[in-house]
């Protein structure tokens, strides 16, 4: 596999204070990598960093062999994005929507109102296409945002906390997508605090406390770096909460 995202040393200060300190992130092809950390441990900011909505202070990145910083319209093209918050139009209806969204690339995806229609079948949007996204459930209304992150077949697809605020139906129809997504070839990158979430979901982990990856690798990986003494358990393994947990405080235990 070869790494179709590897950012290098990146640095970011806001209002003053250093929220990102020399993040190191390398995501291969094919895979669903997941950055975990408790609010305010720079998550989102790490990510628009990554698909290039802020520009980071020191570091590199490179998106597809693109350098993001040196030609940044042709690195977005291998990008999809869906933010944490829904950011479509209410005005339009759910199909509009999709054809508006592959409005903002250049030059426009080809073949566009049968990508629209695939889209709407793949997501099981298509009996919700004249309707306005208002009216669906949240399940759903990630559905589409997350289709319309894709109308232009990135290769990359980010993804800022994406079940947050959703029931567990919700979350679990989400869940579902984002795999059936990296079966069938796009890779993954996702922000999330939900522990349950990573470990369901991500083949790499990335810890991130106090704009640090404190941790990364594998589940397999992460538990081999658990000390014995932090977790008791009998006949089975640890879960990734038991994880960050002992090694989200080891740290903290560390810096005072």
């Amino acid at each position: 596999m070869s790494a179709l995202l590897d950012a290098r040393g990146l640095v970011k200060h806001l209002g003053g204070r250093r929220v990102v300190d020399r993040v190191d992130l390398v995501c291969e092809t094919r895979q669903i990598v997941g950055l975990l950390g408790p609010n305010g441990a720079g998550k989102t900011t790490t990510l628009r960093m990554l698909y290039g909505f802020l520009r980071p202070d020191d570091g590199r990145i490179l998106v597809d062999g693109v350098e993001l910083g040196r030609d940044l319209v042709r690195a977005k093209r291998s990008i999809g994005v869906c933010t944490q918050d829904d950011t479509f139009d209410g005005d339009f209806t759910v199909e509009q929507n999709l054809t508006v969204a592959a409005g903002y690339f250049r030059p426009r995806p080809s073949g566009l109102a049968g990508r629209v229609a695939e889209l709407l079948e793949r997501f099981d949007l298509a009996g919700y296409a004249r309707q306005k996204p208002e009216t669906l459930s949240g399940g759903y209304r990630r559905r589409l945002m997350i289709a319309r992150a894709l109308v232009h077949r990135p290769r990359l697809l980010f993804l800022d906390e994406p079940t947050t605020g959703l029931d567990p139906e919700g979350r679990m129809e989400v869940w579902k997508v984002i795999q059936d997504l990296a079966h069938s070839g796009t890779t993954v990158f996702l922000t999330t605090q939900y522990l349950d979430e990573a470990e369901k979901l991500a083949d790499r982990i990335a810890i991130l406390h106090d704009g640090r990856i404190i941790v990364s690798g594998t589940l397999e990986e992460l538990r081999r770096l658990l000390p014995p003494a932090k977790v008791e358990y009998v006949e089975r393994q640890p879960t990734l909460e038991e994880i960050f947990l002992a090694i989200v405080g080891s740290d903290m235990q560390e810096q005072r």
